[in-house]
C-alpha cells in the first residue's frame, strides 16, 4: 500500500467517524476527533512505515472525508517526547507536527494530535458528548466517575488541550491495561481501542453508561422550579419577530452579525426555571463550548409576559452592562502579548418568554453557536442531577479563549466578502432580475431571502444558492400587506433582520389610453409602486430597529423616464418607484438607510415579464420574430450590446457593497445607452 491509495484503515475510520459524529449526543458539531494507525510502504524507501490518520484541524466527524485527515508518521510524532520543552511552551509541539507529516497535502493537524498518537492504541476516539461533560463538569467529577465506571474508565483533571495532555493520558492508560478510556476533567472523553470496532463500542459505552447513571440517580429537576410558564407558540413567535432586529443590532456594536433562532425544548425548560440565571452567569466549561458561545451569555432577567417595550429596554441596560463586564475580565486576565480583544458584545441572548437568540459572522456559525449553547444546557441538567455544576475556572476559559494558537486559526481565514454578515430581501427573486440580483448577492457573501408569488420558482433559486443558512425562500404576494409583513418576520426569525433591500417584483401590459382598462391600471399599480411601497415600510421598520443603516434598490425602468406610446399603466408606475427612491433616500438617511434606483431596460433573457407575453407584445409593435428581441433592443442603443439580468445584478451590488456608500437618492441606468431616457 503506498501513499497515492486508500488504505483499508482509512475507510474503516471514515465509516466509524461518520457513525459517531452523526449522532449529537455523542459529540457536537465539529467537535472531537478520531484516529487509526496503520502500516503503508513508504515510497521513498519502499520499506513498511507506521503511519497514523487522524481528523485534522476544523473537521466535523460526521461529515469527515479523507482529505480532511492529517497524516503522520507515527515514530517521528512519538519522537517528538525527547524534544518536549515542558508544559510551559508546550504550543510550539503544534508546529512540529508539520515535520512528522507522510506525503503532501491532507488536513492540518489539530491540537489534539499529540493525544492521539501517544496513547498506545490502533484506534482513539476524543468526542464531546454531553452526558461524558456533565460528569467531567460536575462537582466531585474524579468520585462520579468512580462509581460510574469503576476502574474501566479513569479520571484525568482538567488540563489545556495539547501534547502535555496527550502525555498524560498515555501514561494513565499504560498504568491501566484494563482502562478502556477516560473523562476528561471539564472537557470531553477518550477511548481506544485494538480495532475500529472495538474503540467506536468502547466510546459507545461510556457515553450510554453515563447518560443511564444521570438518568437512574440524578436528581429530578435539576433546574429548580418552574417559575416561568411558557407562552403559546404564536405569541413566542411574534416577540422573537420584534426583538430580534434589536438584539442582533445591540450584538453587532463591535462587527457586524447574523443571527439565529431557536425555541428548543430545552432552552424553554432552561428559561422557565428558578436555576438558570446562576447556571447561565456560570458560564459553559467545555472548550469547543466557549469558544463559540463566549463564557456566559446575556440573560434577560423579565418574565415572559414582560411588555416589549419594558424588554427592549432592558435589553439595551443588559447589554451595556455586558460588555463593561467582558472587558472587565479581558483585563482581569489578559497579559503581555495576549491577542487584542476581540469583541465585547455577546454571543448568545436568553429571553425567557421568546428563547434564544445567537450570533455569528454568518448564518452556519450562528446557528452551531446556539447548538453549542443547548449542548451546555444538557451538560449543566446532568451536572447538577449528580452533584452540581462546576465548570474550570475563569482563568483556564480566558487560556482557551485568547490561545494563541486559536488567534493563529484565524489570522487564516480568508478576508471576508463585500457582502458578509449582510441580509438581502430581493422581491420577484424567482426569475429574471430577481434571480440573478439574489445570485449575485450571495456570491458575494450576503445572507438572501428569495421572495417571490411563486413559491416553487423561489425555492428553486434558493436551492441553487446553497444550504438553508445561505438562502431562504418565502411565497409573497407584494400587493398583500398581510403577505409582505409575514415575508419579513420569516426573514427576520431566519437571519436576524434585513439589511439589504432589493424590490425587484414587477410586470408589464403593453397598452395603449385607450386599452387599459382600471384593472390594468390597478394591477400595475398594485404590484410595482404598492409593493415596493409594502416591501420599503415593512423592512424599513427592521432597519431602524437594528440601527446599523441599510440599503434599499428599486429595480425601476428606462421607462420612469422616457415617454413611449401603448406604455401609460407600466411607465406611470415606474415612475412613481423612481420618485419613491427620491422620497425615501430623503427621510430615511437620518436612520443611515440609503435608497437607489437602477433603471434597466430590454432585459428579454431569463426575464419574467417578457416570458408572461410582453415579449410577444412588444415583438409584434416592432416587427421582430420574439426570439430576436434582445437582439432588436440592443441595436437601438449607443452601446450595441444587450443587456442581460446579471448586468442589472452588477449595478445593485455596485450600490451597496461598499464602493458608493454616501450615495443615496441616485438612479444608475444599465440601458446600453438610451439618450432618451439620460437623466436630467
Amino acid at each position: 500500500m503506498t501513499a497515492s491509495e486508500t488504505h483499508p484503515v482509512v475507510g474503516e475510520l471514515l465509516r466509524r467517524a461518520r457513525t459517531l459524529g452523526s449522532d449529537p449526543r455523542n459529540t457536537n458539531y465539529a467537535g472531537g476527533n478520531a484516529s487509526a494507525k496503520g502500516t503503508a510502504t513508504d515510497p521513498l524507501t519502499g520499506a513498511d512505515v507506521e503511519l497514523m490518520w487522524v481528523k485534522g484541524s476544523g473537521g466535523d466527524l460526521a461529515t469527515l472525508t479523507e482529505a480532511g485527515l492529517a497524516v503522520l508518521r507515527l515514530s517521528a510524532l512519538r519522537s517528538l517526547t525527547r524534544v518536549y520543552p515542558g508544559v510551559e511552551r508546550e504550543d510550539e509541539m503544534v508546529a512540529a507536527f508539520d515535520h512528522c507529516a507522510f506525503g503532501k497535502g491532507g488536513a492540518a493537524p489539530s491540537i489534539d494530535t499529540a493525544m492521539h498518537g501517544l496513547v498506545d492504541a490502533a484506534h482513539v476516539d476524543h468526542l464531546h458528548p454531553d452526558a461524558g461533560i456533565a460528569v467531567a463538569a460536575a462537582a466531585d467529577g474524579e468520585r462520579h466517575t468512580r462509581e460510574i465506571f469503576g476502574d474501566r474508565v479513569l479520571w484525568v483533571p482538567w488540563r489545556r488541550p495539547g501534547f502535555q495532555l496527550g502525555l498524560d493520558i498515555a501514561a494513565l492508560k499504560d498504568a491501566n491495561p484494563g482502562a478502556i478510556g477516560v473523562i476528561l476533567g471539564g472537557h470531553g472523553i477518550t477511548a481506544w481501542g485494538d480495532t475500529g470496532d472495538e474503540c467506536q463500542a468502547r466510546s459507545l459505552e461510556i457515553i450510554r453508561t453515563a447518560e443511564r447513571y444521570i438518568a437512574e440517580h440524578g436528581r429530578p429537576e435539576p433546574f429548580g422550579r418552574v417559575v416561568h410558564p411558557g407562552l403559546g407558540e404564536r405569541e413566542r413567535a411574534e416577540r422573537a419577530a420584534t426583538l430580534f432586529p434589536l438584539v442582533r443590532g445591540l450584538c453587532s456594536t463591535d462587527v457586524r452579525q447574523v443571527g439565529h433562532y431557536t425555541a428548543a425544548p430545552e432552552v424553554l425548560d432552561f428559561l422557565s426555571r428558578a436555576e438558570h440565571p446562576r447556571l447561565a452567569a456560570l458560564g459553559t466549561s467545555c472548550p469547543d463550548h466557549f469558544l463559540r458561545t463566549k463564557v456566559a451569555p446575556l440573560v434577560v432577567d423579565l418574565p415572559p409576559d414582560a411588555p416589549l417595550p419594558e424588554v427592549a429596554a432592558r435589553l439595551r441596560e443588559l447589554h451595556a452592562a455586558y460588555r463593561d463586564d467582558y472587558r472587565a475580565y479581558y483585563e482581569r486576565h489578559a497579559v503581555p502579548g495576549s491577542p487584542a480583544m476581540r469583541g465585547a458584545d455577546p454571543a448568545i441572548v436568553l429571553v425567557p418568554g421568546a428563547g434564544m437568540f445567537s450570533f455569528g459572522k454568518d448564518k452556519r456559525t450562528a446557528r452551531v453557536a446556539g447548538e453549542f449553547y443547548v449542548n451546555a444546557i444538557n451538560v449543566m441538567r446532568g451536572a447538577e442531577a449528580l452533584s452540581g455544576y462546576q465548570p474550570i475556572e475563569e482563568a483556564e476559559r480566558f487560556r482557551i479563549e485568547y490561545w494563541e494558537l486559536e488567534e493563529a486559526k484565524l489570522r487564516r481565514l480568508p478576508e471576508p466578502r463585500a457582502l458578509a454578515a449582510r441580509v438581502a430581501l430581493v422581491t420577484g427573486g424567482g426569475s429574471g432580475i430577481g434571480a440573478a440580483t439574489a445570485r449575485r448577492l450571495a456570491a458575494e457573501g450576503a445572507c438572501v431571502v428569495v421572495a417571490d408569488r411563486d413559491l416553487g420558482a423561489a425555492e428553486k433559486v434558493a436551492a441553487e444558492i446553497g444550504t438553508a443558512d445561505a438562502a431562504l425562500a418565502v411565497k409573497v404576494d407584494v400587493t398583500s400587506e398581510e403577505q409582505v409583513q409575514a415575508a419579513v418576520r420569516a426573514a427576520v426569525l431566519a437571519f436576524g433582520g434585513v439589511d439589504l433591500v432589493v424590490n425587484s417584483a414587477g410586470l408589464s401590459l403593453s397598452r395603449s389610453l385607450l386599452s387599459t382598462t382600471l384593472a390594468d391600471w390597478d394591477l400595475q399599480h398594485d404590484v410595482m409602486a404598492r409593493g415596493s411601497f409594502l416591501i420599503s415600510r415593512e423592512t424599513a421598520r427592521v432597519m431602524i430597529d437594528q440601527a446599523m443603516g441599510g440599503d434599499v434598490v428599486y429595480i425601476s425602468s428606462k421607462n420612469s423616464v422616457f415617454a413611449g406610446p401603448d406604455n401609460l399603466a407600466y411607465g406611470a408606475a415606474k415612475a412613481d418607484q423612481a420618485h419613491q427612491v427620491r422620497l425615501l433616500a430623503a427621510e430615511l438617511g437620518a436612520h443611515g438607510i440609503r435608497v437607489n434606483g437602477v433603471n434597466p431596460d430590454g432585459v428579454v433573457r431569463g426575464s419574467g415579464i417578457f416570458a408572461s407575453g410582453w415579449g410577444a407584445d412588444r415583438a409584434a409593435v416592432y416587427g421582430v420574430p420574439e426570439e430576436k428581441l434582445g437582439e432588436h433592443y440592443a441595436q437601438r442603443t449607443l452601446l450595441k450590446r444587450e443587456v442581460l439580468p446579471e448586468h442589472v445584478a452588477a449595478a445593485v451590488f455596485a450600490l451597496t457593497g461598499g464602493d458608493l456608500s454616501l450615495t443615496t437618492g441616485l438612479h444608475v441606468p444599465v440601458d446600453a445607452g438610451v439618450p432618451a431616457a439620460f437623466l436630467r
